[in-house]
């Protein structure tokens, strides 16, 4: 082959792969009225899924008392991470879940609790609305651990199977564990140093500082070990004795909170793309 037709070839499949390129991109991070669903008219939404995405992010949480921080972070958490990530996934948000399978903190001031039975069906009731409305690929970023994981994954994954779907659900206290140990020197815990930082970060008025002396801190049982209800702290420590808050440094919530939302976006990316490469997209 004449060296002047490869430089041809060569030129046109540069030229092809230039032009193809900024479309790729725009494909990746769409410009979209609202990543929100409630903001969102039908029309809208009608253009936009499926052909501009496939993909959405369900919140879901609860209230129960997190030590000198809202009742409301397991909802507020996952929420600012769908909001910081919509559009690097080029997701659509959801309305949020605010109540769930709250358990031992149920008794205190302000929790909710709403019953297994109860609250598998709805979120199934919810996930089948999103398929009918042709999202193939829901990701449940959740705020809240306990018997409400085991309820979502058993329900994503029952979801998937039956209706030809692709379902994630991400967890993302233990998601981006790493995260806390590199910040904090420990894993953290529930309203422990963790998940106070993730909040002031969000919104440092909703973090009573002052508050602390009346909050006792205690490390959660061994599996099968005990249980208590109403839980006889607000804290639960993942290790004995660490992970507590302490100095609220602002420096360090803000560093937690752009590692975690960056933890997020990195494993959501990554499964959509290994849907893709597998054919499931």
């Amino acid at each position: 082959m004449k060296p002047r037709y490869l430089l041809f070839c060569l030129v046109c499949f540069l030229c092809i792969f230039l032009a193809s390129a900024p479309f790729a991109f725009a494909q990746d991070k769409q410009q979209l009225p609202s990543r929100w669903m409630d903001e969102l008219n039908w029309l809208e939404f009608r253009e936009i899924v499926p052909a501009k995405t496939k993909t959405v992010l369900l919140t879901t949480g609860t209230l129960e008392p997190h030590g000198v921080i809202n009742n409301g972070a397991d909802n507020l958490a996952p929420v600012k991470i769908a909001e910081a990530i919509a559009e690097e996934v080029n997701a659509l948000i959801a309305p949020h879940i605010p109540y769930g399978v709250t358990g031992g903190l149920a008794p205190y001031p302000g929790a909710t609790h709403i019953p297994e039975d109860v609250y598998a069906p709805y979120v199934r009731a919810v996930l089948l609305s999103l398929v009918r409305n042709q999202f193939k690929n829901i990701v449940i970023v959740n705020g809240h651990g306990g018997p409400q994981t085991a309820v979502l994954q058993r329900v994503a994954r029952t979801v998937a199977i039956e209706h030809g779907v692709n379902t994630l659900v991400v967890n993302w206290w233990a998601a981006c564990s790493d995260a806390a140990q590199e910040v904090f020197g420990n894993p953290g815990g529930h309203a422990g140093e963790n998940e106070t930082a993730f909040i002031q970060a969000i919104n440092p008025a909703l973090v009573k500082k002052e508050l602390l002396p009346e909050v006792t801190a205690t490390p959660n049982p061994a599996p099968g070990a005990w249980s208590a209800t109403p839980a006889p702290s607000s804290i639960g420590l993942y290790l004995r004795g660490t992970g507590a808050p302490s100095d609220f440094d602002q420096a360090k919530a803000n560093d937690y909170f752009r590692r975690v939302t960056s933890c997020v976006a990195h494993l959501v990316k990554g499964t959509l793309g290994k849907w893709e490469a597998a054919g499931f997209n």
